[in-house]
């Protein structure tokens, strides 16, 4: 589909410009996927499919007025060129009624033109489904799994064309015990290993075993954590709450604002950047503006550059870096450090694994303060050893410190975390990131 989805999307925007009428411009963005969905239910195949579709957004631009539609396409053209002028036409009624946009922007640099298609190494669904049911049985798994294809293109009759094809795999999953306890884990990337899924698979079966220990109870207090990379996903899941923008910098509700400010700083291992070559997400926004490579958010410890959408821009005058209307990272990824997962638990000596954190929120958004409940496999360790799980717990602790003076070190090894959402489309957001060492991590319930 992704050859034929490219051809198809220019042919129509190379025709679009006769719908055209005075001195209007459109804009328009392709949202295309190729994907193939597996639903496992108690280690069984419940569902499985495949879903292929097509979503043009049009942006019709009069001055300073607009107005922005869709249409689903079908790929045949005497079916949807009927649905364009139709849609055109709605637009331009629309556009006619509507207020000046203040901050209408779009790109007008046709030189901006490219195209970039990332290869991937997907398994056949029956491969996959191999990994899964080869050896021991699974038991309870309930998950999904999620490959394919991910199409986005951008428009305009100025003339620039922007082409990106994605393929990538995420296979999330929860193995419950007969009393109803989890473990909760996900293998995602471009390059699949049967080996590695296997492994993991492995990994979350063995934390299952140990979860049907007796559980510890734990006292409120400070303990040595090993914050594993989904969990620590969680927290800079909320940190992207307006934490890298432009926006939230300028109005002075980013929730690093001091770190902005330069009144602290996080450990100098902390190095976080918005890695989109790497990641899933197109290199340019739905307004054809492009984005860079990479754009690195906290360096050493210390705030570096800011994601600047277009219409930020516009409004304090500066450049944009292509970021979306929300100003988050979409290919977050933080460098690693020197410490062996493999050793966590000797290097963690007597505390906690903490597999996942939960139902986040900021309890002190000036003071970075975060809080939020431990969940699914949070194991006791005891003289380097795994000793049982812990009853879940809530935290609430500063990221100042968490990320900052209390930090012990970060893993050599990283895992590939994809966003599993797939209402309307797959979601491109990617994290790229070690799991973390963390003295005196506060849990107060």
């Amino acid at each position: 589909m992704s050859t034929d989805s490219h051809d198809y999307f220019f042919s129509l925007a190379a025709a679009m410009p006769e719908l055209l009428s005075g001195d209007e411009v459109f804009t328009c963005h392709l949202r295309a996927e190729d994907s193939s969905f597996v639903r496992f239910n108690r280690g069984r195949i419940n569902q499985a499919g495949d879903v292929r579709q097509l979503q043009l957004d049009v942006d019709l631009i009069r001055g300073r007025r607009h107005a922005v539609g869709q249409v689903a396409l079908s790929g045949d053209r005497s079916t949807d060129w009927p649905r364009l002028q139709e849609l055109m036409g709605d637009l331009r009624q629309l556009a006619a009624a509507s207020p000046e946009d203040p901050f209408l922007t779009y790109n007008t640099d046709v030189a901006a033109s490219g195209e970039h298609r990332r290869a991937c190494s997907l398994p056949s669904a029956g491969e996959a489904l191999d990994s899964v049911h080869d050896g021991p049985s699974v038991g309870d798994l309930v998950g999904v799994y999620a490959a394919g294809g991910i199409q986005r293109g951008f428009a305009s009759s100025l003339g620039q064309r922007n082409w990106h094809d994605s393929r990538s795999y995420n296979f999330d999953w929860s193995l419950f015990d007969e009393r109803g306890r989890a473990v909760k884990a996900s293998y995602a990337g471009f390059e699949w290993s049967s080996a590695t899924m296997r492994e993991r698979l492995a990994a979350s079966m063995e934390d299952l075993r140990v979860l049907a220990q007796p559980a510890r109870v734990l006292q409120p207090g400070k303990y040595r954590v090993f914050l594993a990379p989904a969990a620590l996903h969680e927290l800079l899941s909320l940190l992207s709450w307006g934490g890298f923008g432009l926006r939230g910098r300028m109005t002075r509700v980013s929730p690093l604002m001091r770190l902005h400010d330069g009144t602290a700083e996080l450990a100098t291992a902390v190095e976080l950047t918005d890695e989109i070559a790497a990641g899933a997400a197109p290199r340019f926004e739905a307004s054809g503006f492009p984005r860079p490579e990479r754009v690195p958010l906290i360096s050493a410890g210390h705030a570096a550059s800011c994601l600047v959408s277009p219409r930020s821009a516009l409004e304090y005058g500066v450049e944009t870096n292509g970021a979306g209307d929300d100003e988050a990272p979409v290919a977050v990824d933080l460098a690693p450090g020197t410490l062996d997962a493999d050793t966590i638990a000797r290097e963690l000596h007597r505390g906690l694994i903490v597999s996942n954190l939960w139902y986040l929120n900021f309890s002190d958004r000036v003071a970075c303060r975060t809080t939020g409940m431990t969940r699914f496999a949070t194991l006791w360790v005891e003289d380097g050893r795994v000793c049982g799980p812990v009853d879940p717990m809530r935290f609430d602790d500063s990221v100042y410190r968490v990320l900052g003076d209390r930090l012990v070190g970060l893993t050599r090894q990283r895992e590939w975390i994809m966003d599993p959402s797939s209402y309307d489309w797959r979601s491109t957001r990617t994290a790229r990131l070690p799991g973390a060492l963390v003295d005196d991590f506060a849990l107060t319930l």
